[in-house]
């Protein structure tokens, strides 16, 4: 007959017991506190520049017309699918202008939406291109519609490079077709030297945007960054070098305007390296300090591979409010700025 008080069986025993304890406490912490996941699958947010062709000749623009190359729809479309299964879940078209190809944006959008199950999509337009009909086809397929507008003074468009003489009224007309089709309607502003001290508060008001993205004008070398005798030889070349603005003018701009709910804004600090961006070719860009950078065409390479080859500043992202409520609105009439309030529950 065993003695169970046995002094070796009782260390036994107690031995058991604490390597058990080991063993369910490990269990819980890998099933708890899972691997950190790759820097890819934090793509959440994709803006693909899919064309550098504009209609306009915004002085400080970033993403000027170096090429006119555009890529097929069935490498565009390979190319979302594998971004989409990286984890990205929102996706932005921009340009140049998006609008200047209103079959490929409407394809873009279309397979975004129903093929790939996109939360949201979302375009960035001048705002020129945009038509009524456009938006009443295919406006099921977008959530959010950008428009950028640096002043409320022609002039001053005009100065910049955007002005038609028609842009206040253009950007009404685009709002009320956005309201009347559930579309959330966003504003981009640049501020330069030229209008950093411009009071926009009571037309943002009337427009009422549910975001209003501020952003200090940047320079980006390889893009911006021409001499003078450049920019006479070649008009797609720009020079942001006499509209840039201090830290503190940028910041008086802002303290104007900080008390509207849908204003966000975005220093230079913030915004380097905080997007992430995809070309015509593909390629991710890196428009931090010093040159712009590009990877590998992720068709070649694939999304991690290439998404290593430049720099991505996750905490400037998060720190910029990237992530927010970016679906369609579930009722038309409803923004977020001026007049209307808002549920800052809905900011995640």
């Amino acid at each position: 007959m065993v003695n169970m008080d046995s002094p070796h069986l009782v260390a036994t025993s107690k031995v058991v017991v604490i390597v058990s304890l080991i063993v369910l406490f490990i269990s819980y912490l890998i099933i708890s506190c899972p691997p950190p996941s790759p820097p890819t699958k934090s793509l959440r947010s994709v803006n693909f520049h899919f064309t550098r062709k504009c209609n306009k000749t915004c002085v400080f623009c970033f993403h000027t017309e170096k090429t006119s190359h555009i890529a097929s729809d069935d490498e565009m479309k390979t190319g979302l699918r594998l971004l989409q299964q990286v984890g990205m879940v929102k996706i932005n078209f921009a340009g140049g202008e998006p609008f200047l190809y209103p079959s490929k944006l409407a394809m873009l959008c279309q397979f975004c939406k129903e093929d790939l199950g996109m939360q949201s999509v979302s375009i960035i337009s001048n705002g020129t291109k945009i038509t009524e009909n456009w938006l009443r086809r295919y406006g099921k397929f977008v959530d959010v519609l950008g428009v950028s507008c640096d002043s409320f003074d022609e002039a001053t468009n005009l100065k910049i490079g955007r002005g038609t003489g028609q842009n206040v009224k253009t950007l009404f007309k685009i709002r009320e077709w956005c309201r009347e089709l559930g579309i959330k309607f966003k504003l981009n502003t640049v501020v330069l030297r030229w209008n950093w001290e411009e009071d926009m508060v009571e037309t943002i008001k009337q427009l009422d945007p549910f975001r209003w993205k501020v952003f200090q004008v940047l320079p980006v070398g390889g893009e911006n960054d021409a001499t003078a005798t450049e920019t006479e030889l070649d008009k797609r070349k720009r020079s942001v070098k006499d509209v840039l603005i201090t830290d503190e003018q940028f910041q008086l701009f802002c303290k104007r305007h900080e008390h509207l709910v849908c204003f966000v804004p975005e220093s230079n600090d913030l915004m380097a390296s905080s997007y992430v961006i995809v070309d015509e070719y593909l390629r991710f860009l890196d428009k931090g300090n010093g040159e712009e950078k590009a990877s590998a065409s992720i068709l070649d390479v694939g999304v991690e591979k290439a998404f290593a080859e430049v720099k991505w500043d996750k905490e400037a992202y998060e720190k910029r409010g990237a992530v927010y409520d970016w679906s369609k609105d579930r009722e038309a009439n409803v923004q977020t700025c001026g007049m209307s309030g808002v549920d800052t529950g809905l900011d995640w």
